[in-house]
């Protein structure tokens, strides 16, 4: 997307904006974050499929309370219910966690983010989990802020991101005193010693992406400018043998924000995903720059609507404070939304204490106006976290947001009159059985939806299961993935309103 581009040069729908969104909370067992400064950051939620029904299960951060594993015990398309579990997973001190296939075995794993010795947790069916043995894995107790992963050519084992907060044994801290972030880049079946990635600017948020199609994924880190104060800014590291910064001299522009989290998706069919940042006042929707050579990103024009930088509803004028970002198209009509998690940091009195979360809906001219209040989710609690995700099976996006100091907060899409949809599920033989690093295309007529699989971003958790497409009334629509490595599988004609599986 380029600048000019948020503008009705992107008319080219399929069809007519469908019904307005509506979510209706759910119940769920209690389960708040909690904790002191150590927790002020952080409160991930994690959802992920670990006993084969098909349904998400939800893992919630807990601080200094124990994290919490909930089962999906919904019935397939019915109101949403979730279970407690007692599990290995209910550590103290999460500050998030994101799943994925560490060995390729078939069944998720999950890497835990803590204050103190981060996990490696290896699922074996039916929920059961345990830390990883003799993959040569080990951490020291640093203060785990941020995560993601990707597969590098040639590797049996993914590549691991670890994105460290303040030093907390620094005797100078805690303002200019940002820990070193760690790479853990595995040799054959294990994983040595982790590179530092420095200087580290104090991580909120870390994703892999292959920004540029260029067949390999980079690491973007959102760092907190509270912290490093000055001489800090947003990077985005070249996986190169030895990583690297990149600077001026690649076309990187420098941007410097309260960094919170990261949220990115094709929005304008081009191929290329476009970049959301969460923050302290404004959140910042980036663009690459027009004719870009490099990674090259411009903030978008105001008048996107993206930036929602003061509260929209419950009376206070402050600006907001952004955390957990991710696009989808909740009401299925073919154009990409957007939920922001919102909440002050503890009491900032310069921040809006009273912060609704955001539902950001976009439209075929590139602008996003704010639906959150009349779709049922304006919570006025300190959310942190959030999952959006299909929890029921029934094509629809559902939601669940941790709070700080206030109850998990569960709600069920039950928009009427929504659009067709697709869940597509990409698999291929080990190792990295989920295709992560691929490209999902999908097309109808003269328009291209494009995902790609990663691991990371959103603040302190993720998601893993099938992508969703909203298509609106789009139909036939075709798709095909282009496989990490840079094959392609041939366009494939599917019906919609129906989960798909793609295989290598």
């Amino acid at each position: 997307m380029r600048p000019e581009l948020c503008l009705p040069v992107l008319l080219i729908a399929t069809a007519p904006a469908l019904a307005d969104p509506l979510f209706v909370p759910r119940p769920i067992a209690p389960h708040s974050y909690e904790g002191g400064w150590e927790h002020f950051v952080g409160g991930g939620v994690a959802a992920f499929d670990c006993n084969g029904d098909s349904l998400p299960e939800l893992y919630a951060a807990g601080g200094e309370n124990p994290a919490q594993l909930f089962l999906n015990v919904t019935t397939p398309g019915g109101d949403l219910e979730f279970a407690t579990a007692q599990s290995t997973l209910s550590m103290t001190g999460v500050i998030g966690a994101y799943p994925l296939d560490i060995d390729s075995d078939g069944i998720m794993d999950l890497a835990v983010l803590r204050v103190g010795e981060n996990a490696l947790m290896r699922g074996h069916g039916d929920c059961h989990f345990t830390p990883f043995e003799g993959i040569g894995f080990q951490s020291d107790r640093r203060w785990t802020t941020a995560f993601s992963a990707t597969w590098e050519a040639g590797q049996s084992l993914p590549t691991l991101a670890f994105g460290n907060y303040v030093d907390r044994d620094n005797p100078d801290g805690p303002f200019e005193a940002c820990d070193t972030n760690q790479l853990y880049r595995p040799e054959g079946d294990s994983y040595p010693s982790p590179l530092p990635l420095d200087p580290g600017f104090c991580a909120l948020s870390m994703l892999f992406t292959d920004w540029g199609r260029q067949g390999r994924a980079d690491l973007r880190v959102s760092n907190d400018r509270h912290y490093y104060v000055r001489g800090g800014e947003e990077q985005m590291w070249a996986m190169e043998p030895v990583p690297r910064l990149y600077g001026p001299e690649d076309g990187w522009n420098s941007h410097q924000l309260w960094g919170m989290g990261i949220a990115s998706r094709d929005l304008d069919g081009d191929g290329l995903s476009e970049v959301y940042l969460t923050s302290m006042g404004d959140q910042r929707l980036q663009l690459m720059s027009d004719g870009a050579q490099g990674p090259s990103y411009l903030d978008a024009p105001y008048e996107s609507g993206a930036t929602a930088h003061r509260p929209y509803t419950g009376g206070d004028g402050r600006p907001s404070t952004g955390w957990h970002a991710v696009f989808g198209d909740v009401n299925n009509d073919g154009w990409s939304d957007l939920f922001v998690a919102k909440g002050n940091v503890e009491q900032m009195p310069g921040s809006a204490m009273e912060d609704p979360n955001n539902l950001l809906m976009g439209g075929p001219d590139g602008h996003f106006t704010e639906a959150g209040l009349e779709a049922g989710i304006a919570s006025l609690h300190r959310s942190r976290g959030a999952a959006l995700a299909d929890l029921n099976g029934d094509g629809l996006l559902d939601l669940a947001v941790l709070n700080r100091h206030a109850p998990l907060e569960l709600y069920q899409n039950v928009t009427e009159g929504s659009g067709g949809w697709l869940l597509v599920t990409v698999s291929q033989d080990a190792p990295n059985p989920d295709a992560i690093g691929a490209f999902v295309e999908l097309r109808a007529g003269d328009r291209v939806w494009t995902q790609e699989i990663t691991v990371g971003g959103g603040h302190a958790g993720g998601v893993s299961g099938p992508l969703h497409f909203g298509i609106g009334d789009a139909e036939p629509v075709e798709l095909r993935v282009i496989w990490p490595g840079g094959d392609s599988s041939d366009w494939q004609v599917v019906a919609p309103n129906q989960p798909v599986t793609l295989s290598r």
